[in-house]
């Protein structure tokens, strides 16, 4: 067993993945989308963030296989806890955050002013927050090949969560605060929120109440809604520039005519493969899913690029923006015979600005770029990170971020993005081992069993955003998900205007909040407080 000091996971969408975007101020609570053009943009951008906070980490023991008889190899799983608002007397809960993909350093805020502090004052519990198996320094392993990483599943991680509920005993609480003798309230965010609704329904005994954020319950091997909400969500202008450009872009490709020209526009004239191509000028959009309520933690890349999409450059009128793409007016001379809109060349300048020019001046754009050579992608040390959830989506989640399956359908990410290609790094990264080989797609029947779009349950809250890209993945789709009825026993929520688990931020004081945050964090109360009133002890034997 081994523990190293954890790095951050730089977001970088699917394209970058997942929603693993290239942020300025990178949101850390992503679901992560990588995809073989993401690791690139991962490497570039890797470092180590420090997250201040009072809460000490601790550690319960867990076994590495919660499932093979007579298994005694175990690690250490890292907890922090807040019990602040804890008080004996009125028998308060546990409420627990699932640390999910990534660090849980990086959930600590939330154990602080957000949705574990807000609900743990209410009902005077405890707060806790659990990393997840393999992430931050819950690392059970000495290299993240592809037999170390076998154990890294649904499954096993729900295990841990079950163990640790059942036998954990807290520093400096004398009780017995083990479930099911006390009230846990299991809360996660994103792919933690699938977690959550599915521990509620493996582990009833256990988990009294769930509260699933953005819970992406439906586990999907292409994930194409995602930009399609994207782009119906985006300002007109900004997704209409998109659109034309992608379409523009994509018809170059074809004819070859100006390739290179077009590729030295965005700075990469010696790339390669068009695919790369495509792949890494997708990179802003995921900052779509960075935006926040509170401005000190959320995104504006998003915005910002739309912005400079659709500014005329400096020799031209400003009234020409107001022309239709591709106007006469709008159109700049890249090279004899070779013209472009405005918008192009600002989408070009863009990327060339925010994306390229993290390529150290040491390599070529292939080398950062580039995704065809296997050999960049089989670095199995703990510290390349990004193996974990690569391997999850690999294996069993899926999620990769096609173009639209019919090509006339309006989009904003090339139709060169397909399966075949952003799955490739299952291959390239995960050869097969001794013990263990990922299977040619991923398993995601295993996720979708447990009730993929209808699953539900009494004191099971599904809470999510209007525009969150991952909505199409949880119980608020609107094509394949049956609609329900909003009740304190199941809450059923949707935030209107809101991203990606936007419930889970809070401050120190609900009402310097925006109404409508202060709205749902007020029904969470409410909801949970009702929930606590039912609760009855289970007679002891």
């Amino acid at each position: 067993m081994v523990h190293v000091e954890p790095k951050f996971l730089v977001q970088a969408l699917s394209i970058f993945y997942f929603l693993c975007v290239v942020d300025a101020a990178p949101d850390t609570n992503l679901l992560r989308v990588l995809g073989p053009q993401g690791v690139n943009l991962w490497k570039l951008e890797k470092g180590v963030l420090s997250t201040a906070t009072d809460f000490r980490a601790r550690w319960f023991e867990q076994p590495l296989d919660h499932f093979a008889k007579g298994s005694k190899h175990t690690f250490h799983q890292r907890y922090w806890v807040n019990d602040r608002h804890y008080d004996a007397r009125k028998g308060g809960p546990v409420i627990v955050l699932d640390g999910g993909e990534t660090s849980g350093e990086d959930r600590l805020p939330f154990l602080d002013t957000g949705i574990v502090e807000i609900l743990a004052r209410a009902t005077a519990g405890v707060g806790v927050v659990l990393e997840h198996r393999y992430y931050g320094a819950s690392i059970p392993v000495d290299n993240f090949t592809t037999d170390s990483l076998r154990w890294l599943d649904n499954e096993q991680a729900a295990a841990d969560s079950a163990n640790f509920m059942a036998n954990v005993k807290f520093d400096g609480i004398d009780e017995d605060l083990t479930a099911p003798n006390t009230p846990w309230i299991y809360y996660g965010g994103s792919y933690a929120g699938a977690r959550a609704a599915h521990m509620k329904v493996l582990y009833p005994e256990l988990v009294y109440g769930s509260i699933a954020s953005s819970a992406v319950v439906h586990a999907e091997l292409t994930n194409w809604k995602y930009m399609e909400v994207i782009r119906l969500a985006a300002d007109p202008i900004c997704s209409s520039h998109l659109e034309n450009s992608i379409s523009i872009i994509d018809e170059i490709l074809d004819h070859r005519l100006f390739v290179r020209h077009l590729k030295a526009l965005f700075g990469v004239k010696d790339l390669q493969h068009d695919e790369d191509f495509v792949s890494l000028i997708e990179a802003p959009l995921g900052s779509w899913q960075s935006k926040v309520w509170d401005p000190t933690v959320g995104s504006t890349t998003f915005d910002d690029f739309c912005h400079a999409l659709k500014k005329p450059l400096g020799h031209h009128n400003a009234s020409i923006a107001d022309q239709p793409f591709g106007h006469t007016s709008r159109m700049v001379t890249i090279a004899d015979g070779f013209k472009l809109d405005f918008s192009i060349v600002n989408y070009a300048l863009w990327i060339k600005e925010h994306i390229v020019s993290r390529c150290p001046p040491d390599r070529t754009v292939e080398q950062c770029f580039g995704t065809f050579d296997d050999t960049q992608y089989q670095e199995t040390s703990l510290d390349q990170d990004w193996r974990l959830w690569q391997f999850q989506v690999c294996t069993q989640w899926g999620y990769f971020t096609t173009s639209p399956p019919n090509e006339n359908w309006p989009r904003i990410i090339s139709r060169r993005l397909t399966l075949e290609y952003e799955s490739k790094i299952c291959k390239q990264a995960f050869p097969p081992g001794k013990d263990f080989t990922v299977p040619a797609e991923p398993n995601i029947t295993a996720v979708n069993a447990l009730g993929d779009f209808d699953l539900a349950a009494d004191r099971l809250a599904f809470i999510d955003g209007e525009v969150d890209p991952w909505r199409p993945d949880t119980p608020h789709d609107v094509d394949h998900a049956n609609d329900r009825e909003d009740t304190i026993l199941r809450p059923f929520k949707l935030i209107p205007g809101a991203v990606h688990h936007w419930d889970e931020y809070g401050l120190p004081n609900l009402l310097d909040e925006p109404p409508e945050i202060q709205k749902i964090h007020g029904e969470m109360i409410d909801f949970v407080m009702e929930w606590l009133e039912d609760f009855k002890a289970p007679q002891k034997d």
